[in-house]
């Protein structure tokens, strides 16, 4: 072979090799990943681009970042906004429709991990579906999620910005009511059986973060009380969320007992349960009313 046909086939060789080297640099850029707060690093080769919400928090979340276009299926109450009632359901809180999933053919399964059953989570990881599971138990962890989402939908800038800007009006609430007079809070989420809510709840850090002091802090998730032991810690407030945006009538209840604070003082408040048991950025609609209620028994 002459030498300048040997030079040009080198060189053409090269040319290709660098090619090569750059489309795969180009496809590792483009390929996204984060860990999940099972401690698992979700990988993608590129934005994820058909979505499944299995929470309908993280449905409002995926909303807030833009992606409402990718999702494809999503959980049962998924409400808000809007648009999210025009979506496919997969599923409810004790069950998934397994072969709708499947067939929905998704690139990112976004779960919870205490609201789905596991068992269908490692059975959907099982398929290969790649399944990033949630467990938001914080005002800070929605920013958190909306950062580590918007890396897997394409919506980076947007999702660093929104944390941002979630944990500033945080901190803003924190500054102007976290260091005033502590006020003693019941938050009765039910009546039959009487639930309240422990020490690892969004709402717990509502109440901290309004300079609160949840009276059953010390009980896990979703505590069941008994009346007595309300009675005896004679809170100073009582805030309820029933099961729509209007104030449950058991909330009147409390005015059998005068003796209670609360009662005593008229601060017998309602917030909307979606603005105080989703962890979405609505959350912060949810804390100022929270941090308000909570303020008039101070004066």
């Amino acid at each position: 072979m002459p030498a300048r046909a040997a030079d040009l086939i080198g060189a053409l060789l090269a040319s290709l090799l660098a090619v090569l080297t750059l489309a795969q640099v180009h496809a590792a850029d483009t390929g996204v990943s984060v860990v999940d707060d099972d401690g698992t690093r979700i990988t993608l080769a590129a934005p994820a681009q058909r979505i499944i919400s299995l929470a309908p928090s993280t449905t409002e979340l995926l909303f807030s970042l833009g992606a409402g276009e990718q999702l494809v299926g999503v959980m049962d109450y998924s409400d808000y906004p809007p648009e999210a009632l025009t979506l496919p359901v997969v599923g409810r809180y004790d069950a998934l429709d397994m072969e709708r999933i499947v067939a929905l053919q998704p690139d990112l399964i976004v779960a919870w991990r205490s609201g789905n059953p596991r068992g269908a989570l490692n059975r959907l990881a099982s398929l290969g579906f790649p399944v990033y599971v949630a467990e938001p138990d914080s005002l800070s962890s929605i920013g958190e999620h909306l950062e580590r989402l918007g890396q897997l939908t394409g919506h980076p800038s947007r999702g660093s910005a929104l944390k941002r800007q979630f944990s500033q009006q945080i901190q803003q609430l924190q500054m102007e009511f976290g260091n005033r007079q502590p006020v003693s809070v019941f938050y009765q989420v039910w009546h039959s059986p009487m639930i309240s809510v422990g020490g690892h709840e969004l709402i717990n850090d509502m109440i901290q973060l309004c300079g609160g002091q949840n009276i059953f802090a010390e009980l896990p998730v979703g505590p069941k009380v008994n009346l007595e032991d309300v009675l005896a810690r004679n809170p100073q407030v009582i805030i309820a969320s029933g099961s729509s945006s209007d104030a449950p009538a058991w909330l009147g209840d409390w005015q059998r007992w005068p003796q209670v604070q609360a009662v005593a003082g008229q601060h017998l408040y309602v917030i909307p349960p979606d603005l105080v048991q989703r962890h979405s950025l609505r959350a912060l609609q949810g804390a100022r009313q929270m941090c308000a209620h909570i303020d008039r028994a101070r004066r």
